[in-house]
C-alpha cells in the first residue's frame, strides 16, 4: 500500500485546511471568517458538507484513516452515524462508515455538552476496476472529520474538474440536515444532475446574513452563486422586516464585488407550516423531547408580523421584490415551494417539522437542477471555458 500526502489539491469544496495534532481538518470558511463565528456556526462549518476526496487511479484499493467528531442529544434517539459515498467514474458504487471517534453529548434543555474521546478509525473500499479512473469519496456531511491518512495500492494524483463551479449558501437544510448521506443531499444530487462541481455553505442554523460570509463568496471562485434566505432569520428571530432589506441587499452588493456579472440566484424558503405565518423565535419542543423525539416549534405571535417580524410569507415577498428592483440581467429569484410546496408537505411532512427526510431531499436536488440547470444557470461557460476561449 501506497500513504500519500492528503493535499488540498486532492479535496474539493473545501475552502481551508486546518493542521490539527491528528491530520487535517477541512473547513468550508477561512481562518479569518472562522475568527469571527459563533459556536454554532464554528460547529457547522466544520462538518465537511459538500467537502469530497477527489483522484486519479489505478488503486483497487482505498483506504482512508479519519477521526470523527459526532454529536448525540440527550435523551433522544441516536443521530445516524456518518458516512463516506464512493463514485467511481461519475457512478456511485459503495458506501462506507468508518468506526471510533469521538462524541459530544448535548442537552438540550440547558445547553450543557460533554466530549466523550474516542480513536480514529478506517474506511475501506476495495474490488474497484483496476484501470485509470476518477475516484470520489464524499466525507460525511453531519460529523466534524479529521483526514489522517490515504492509502492505495496504486499511485494516485488529483483527479481534474470536470464542471462549471457552483457556490451555494443556505440554512441546515442546504447543509444536508436529515439526508441519507453526503452524496445525497439536496445540493449534492443538484450539482451532480447539472454537471457543476459543488462548494457548499451551507450551515445549520446560521444563514444570518452575516457580512463575513458573504466577503468569503465575493472572493470564492465560481461559475454559478446562489443563496437560500429565510428560515434561519426566522427561527432565530435576529432583525425584523426594517433590518432584512438592507442587509439582503448588502450580502448581494458584497458577492457582486466579486462576481460582477456571474449569474447568481436567490431562493426563498421551502413550505415550513410552523413558520409560514408565525414569526420566531423557534425552538425545541421539550415535551416532544421527553418522549424521546425531536421536535421544533415556533413561539412568535403572528400578529407581531405587522409590525416587522419576519415570516417566511414575509421573506418570500420581500426577497421577490428586491430581485426584481435590482434590476440585474443576471440576478434570479427562485421561491423555495418550487422545490418544496404545501402539496409536498401533505405527502410528505417534515418529520421534525423544520427538515426534509431523506426522500425529499432527493426531490429537492431533481427540481432544482431542473429549474436551475437549465434556466438560469444554463447558459454560463466554465471560468476555464471562458479563459480559452479569449
Amino acid at each position: 500500500m501506497i500513504t500519500t500526502p492528503l493535499t488540498a489539491d486532492l479535496l474539493r469544496g473545501a475552502l481551508d485546511l486546518e493542521t490539527t495534532a491528528h491530520g487535517l481538518l477541512p473547513h468550508r470558511l477561512p481562518a479569518w471568517a472562522r475568527a469571527r463565528a459563533d459556536a454554532q456556526l464554528a460547529m457547522a462549518e466544520s462538518q465537511p458538507s459538500g467537502v469530497r476526496l477527489a483522484i486519479r487511479t489505478r488503486a483497487t484499493v482505498v483506504e482512508l484513516d479519519a477521526l470523527r467528531t459526532a454529536r448525540a442529544y440527550v435523551g433522544a434517539p441516536p443521530r445516524p452515524d456518518g458516512v463516506y459515498d464512493l463514485f467511481v467514474d461519475g457512478r456511485f458504487t459503495a458506501q462506507r462508515g468508518v468506526g471510533g471517534g469521538n462524541t459530544v453529548h448535548l442537552d438540550l434543555s440547558s445547553g450543557a455538552a460533554r466530549m466523550e474521546p474516542g480513536p480514529p478509525g478506517t474506511v475501506r473500499f476495495d474490488g474497484l476496476p483496476g484501470a485509470d479512473k476518477d475516484v470520489v469519496i464524499w466525507l460525511p456531511h453531519n460529523e466534524i472529520t479529521e483526514l489522517i491518512a490515504l492509502r492505495t495500492d496504486a499511485p494516485v494524483e488529483p483527479s481534474p474538474s470536470r464542471g462549471r463551479v457552483w457556490l451555494h449558501h443556505g440554512s441546515s437544510i442546504s447543509h444536508g440536515s436529515d439526508a441519507a448521506s453526503p452524496a445525497t443531499t439536496w445540493p449534492a444530487v443538484a450539482a451532480r444532475l447539472g454537471g457543476a462541481e459543488l462548494v457548499n455553505l451551507g450551515f445549520g442554523g446560521s444563514a444570518l446574513l452575516d457580512p463575513f460570509t458573504a466577503r468569503v463568496m465575493r472572493d470564492t471562485p465560481a461559475d454559478l452563486i446562489s443563496v437560500k434566505i429565510g428560515i434561519n432569520l426566522v427561527n432565530s428571530d435576529v432583525m425584523r422586516l426594517r433590518a432584512f432589506t438592507p442587509a439582503v441587499h448588502g450580502f448581494l452588493d458584497t458577492i457582486r464585488d466579486g462576481h460582477p456579472d456571474v449569474p447568481l440566484l436567490v431562493v426563498s424558503p421551502i413550505h415550513c407550516p410552523i413558520h409560514e405565518d408565525t414569526p420566531g423565535p423557534g425552538a425545541f419542543d421539550l415535551a416532544a423531547l421527553r418522549a424521546g423525539v425531536v421536535r421544533f416549534r415556533a413561539t412568535g405571535d403572528p400578529a407581531d408580523a405587522a409590525a416587522g417580524k419576519l415570516t417566511l410569507r414575509v421573506i418570500r415577498d420581500e426577497l421577490a421584490r428586491i430581485v426584481e428592483q435590482r434590476a440585474d440581467e443576471n440576478l434570479h429569484y427562485l421561491d423555495g415551494r418550487e422545490l418544496y410546496g404545501e402539496a409536498d408537505y401533505a405527502g410528505r411532512p417534515l418529520p421534525d417539522g423544520l427538515h426534509p427526510d431523506a426522500d425529499t431531499h432527493r426531490s429537492m436536488g431533481e427540481r432544482f437542477a431542473g429549474l436551475a440547470f437549465t434556466g438560469p444557470f444554463a447558459a454560463r461557460q466554465s471560468r476555464q471555458d471562458r479563459s480559452a476561449s479569449r
